[in-house]
């Protein structure tokens, strides 16, 4: 039995790791860390855990948590891991860290990005980062896990395979991401606000959206170029779910076949990754709840562009569900543990 410790369990993505990890067949949460509910009942935050988890809420000391259990999850806000962090805690423990602390491999951009000092530089070029369908076998050696970000998860898989067998022009890559508010975190913002977001789509972070180098990067480890990419997100009124449309110039002449079959050489083994079929285009509804990610595209003849759609759950996928899918990885699980969750519809 896996021993799971989660610092920031009463967030967002700290609930859906709680709720996914209480279908997991070999793993027990044994802290349920939160800065905000210590000694309070972890069921008083969350209502739909009543009678399912019978718990406290505990701090985050991560020198006590490295001795009681395996692994950590920290869905803590950028800094806190990479403050806590140090040689002891790995040496006793795994780490997962849904912040963006230790997925960029450039300082410097780190802390031009997020306006914050990283306050553990030495573990950056050790972490790997875990977008499991690319570095699943380096994340199985791995004692210090970057669980990726939601927006990153969803634009990076759905143009990863033609960024890697240079099908598309880096240069013309530009992603249009649309976003439900649960990725803006469970803390009281105006800009969240119900009467703010209601009725209501907007763009937002644009041009300076933090998620921005680390897609850049990871695509140009793909392509094996630098990648300079626009990137722009949107916030719309629904409770999770993110919907990537994403244009390129095509390189060489291609076919709707040619393109599909790049796609299956990557994911065809892939228990999380659909590619849709011909003229089918990925709905955020169709992966709601689930660790799936939706993709499609089509080629417009007229502009030689392709336009690569993804979607995902933000929360799962793109948060929780993946670290899970991390630590099954990580600990020789069955990498589909706890995760076979069927999207909900409607």
């Amino acid at each position: 039995m896996i021993k799971v410790g989660i610092v920031g369990a009463t967030g967002y993505a700290g609930g859906e790791l709680v709720r996914i990890l209480t279908g997991h067949k070999n793993a027990e949460i044994k802290w349920f860390g939160s800065r905000s509910h210590i000694d309070g009942k972890y069921a008083d935050v969350y209502r739909n855990m009543f009678q399912i988890v019978d718990a406290v809420c505990m701090d985050d000391n991560m020198e006590e948590l490295a001795s009681q259990v395996d692994v950590i999850f920290t869905a803590t806000p950028q800094g806190l891991c990479a403050s806590l962090v140090n040689e002891d805690i790995l040496s006793r423990t795994k780490i997962i860290d849904l912040s963006a602390d230790f997925r960029l491999k450039d300082v410097s951009v780190y802390e031009e990005w997020y306006k914050i000092e990283h306050k553990a530089p030495r573990f950056i070029e050790e972490a790997v980062y875990g977008l499991c369908e690319i570095n699943r076998e380096d994340v199985k050696k791995a004692r210090l896990v970057a669980n990726p970000g939601c927006y990153t998860t969803c634009s990076i898989l759905t143009a990863y395979p033609l960024a890697k067998e240079g099908l598309i022009d880096m240069d013309t890559l530009i992603i249009d991401a649309k976003s439900g508010t649960s990725g803006a975190g469970r803390g009281a913002k105006l800009p969240s606000l119900y009467c703010e977001v209601n009725e209501n789509i907007k763009a937002y972070g644009v041009a300076s959206h933090r998620h921005t180098p680390e897609i850049e990067e990871q695509l140009g480890y793909a392509s094996g170029e630098k990648a300079a990419l626009n990137f722009t997100p949107h916030l719309v009124p629904m409770n999770r779910g993110i919907l990537a449309t994403e244009y390129a110039k095509l390189k060489k002449n291609v076919t709707w076949e040619e393109v599909k079959a790049v796609y299956d050489k990557y994911y065809a083994d892939e228990k999380f990754v659909r590619v849709l079929d011909k003229d089918v285009c990925p709905e955020t509804k169709w992966v709601e709840g689930s660790n799936y990610v939706d993709i499609g595209f089509k080629i417009d003849l007229r502009t030689n562009r392709i336009i690569m759609m993804g979607a995902i759950d933000n929360l799962v996928k793109g948060a929780a569900g993946q670290a899970v899918q991390n630590m099954n990885l990580m600990f020789g699980e069955k990498e589909s543990e706890g995760l076979e969750l069927v999207p909900m519809f409607p």
